[in-house]
């Protein structure tokens, strides 16, 4: 619901914003904002690529019994080795790629949901759904996690090549098909409360062994092959938008290596649990940012009433509040 929220501005802006940026001098602070705006987003998508990949090392070494010390050491060795050649990939074009570890994910998707719904059908065991705990720590945790539902933003950007109608249909398409994917596999999934026990990021391996043994390799490879995507595309989103931001004062091969740089400090620099509550609150603030740009050009252009502007400041609190207090989900 946040992150739909969180859409919906964003949607708002595709039109009103983009629609005052290309009217308005380059001196108006609104143009400022959005410059800022979009730097925050090279960062997050920076430090998402650090998260993105931090997934993929503890899958790859979760068949593998290592001692903890080492282990957190592999797993960053793993991921600066990957990050390095992200970044020599799309200073050669090379990044094309990427299309087919998308494939690969739909593919595993396609055939867990399934499996997942047969046991739900065949099976009593399955653990009862755990009972909620609605505090601030469990609102806090939940804040910590919007980077989990994150990727819509990217329509904002794509302007040069598609329409606004465009833009805003399909953003709300996907996040209609992206909420009842994460929905469903939540209703499937058995054992929620073992689930919850699991050691490590990536315990659903531990899920799928005991629905479908044969079924975890195909979980495995989907969940390696879709890190490796999405840190391909941010890595890019997040080179191109420096690049952008500073006028291309920053070069396209600079802002990559910078981008990359910075994504590896934050994995020598965090676990994999505190990466992704700093990717949430980094996507956080730039959905704060731009529900700030979206009540500023609805002021000023009238292109909402003044409901629609409380909400803007209502879901840009939110965000805020996000951005300043989102947790890690260990303990």
């Amino acid at each position: 619901m946040i992150a739909y929220a969180a859409g919906s501005v964003i949607r708002f802006n595709i039109v009103h914003v983009e629609n005052y940026l290309g009217a308005a001098r380059s001196n108006d602070p609104v143009v400022w904002l959005a410059r800022v705006t979009q730097g925050v987003l090279a960062i997050a998508y920076a430090v998402s690529v650090a998260y993105y990949l931090k997934l993929l090392a503890e899958f790859l070494l979760k068949p593998f019994d290592t001692d903890p010390a080492l282990h957190m050491l592999a797993s960053n060795a793993i991921v600066t080795a990957i990050i390095v050649a992200i970044v020599a990939l799309a200073l050669g074009n090379g990044c094309a790629a990427s299309n087919i570890s998308r494939t690969a994910q739909w593919l595993s998707r396609s055939a867990s949901l399934p499996a997942l719904a047969c046991w739900r059908l065949t099976n009593a065991a399955a653990d009862p759904l755990p009972p909620a705990r609605v505090n601030w720590g469990s609102i806090s945790l939940l804040l910590g996690l919007v980077i989990t539902v994150q990727g819509f933003e990217t329509s904002r950007y794509l302007g040069h090549a598609y329409d606004q109608a465009l833009r805003i249909r399909t953003m709300r398409h996907a996040q209609w098909i992206a909420s009842a994917i994460y929905l469903a596999f939540l209703a499937l999934t058995p054992f929620l409360g073992r689930a919850a026990e699991a050691q490590g990021v990536a315990g659903i391996l531990d899920i799928m062994t005991i629905v479908a043994p044969a079924l975890s390799i195909f979980v495995l490879v989907g969940a390696v092959s879709s890190q490796l995507s999405a840190a391909v595309a941010d890595s890019i989103g997040s080179g191109g938008l420096m690049s952008e931001v500073t006028q291309r004062r920053l070069s396209v091969r600079a802002a990559f290596a910078l981008a990359g740089a910075l994504a590896i400090a934050i994995v020598w620099l965090t676990d994999p649990f505190e990466v992704v509550a700093i990717s949430s609150r980094a996507f956080a603030l730039f959905y704060a940012l731009q529900c700030c740009l979206a009540f500023i050009v609805a002021r000023r252009t009238r292109a909402a009433g003044g409901v629609r502007q409380m909400g803007f400041f209502l879901i840009g609190m939110i965000c805020l509040i996000a951005t300043l207090v989102g947790a890690p989900a260990q303990g």
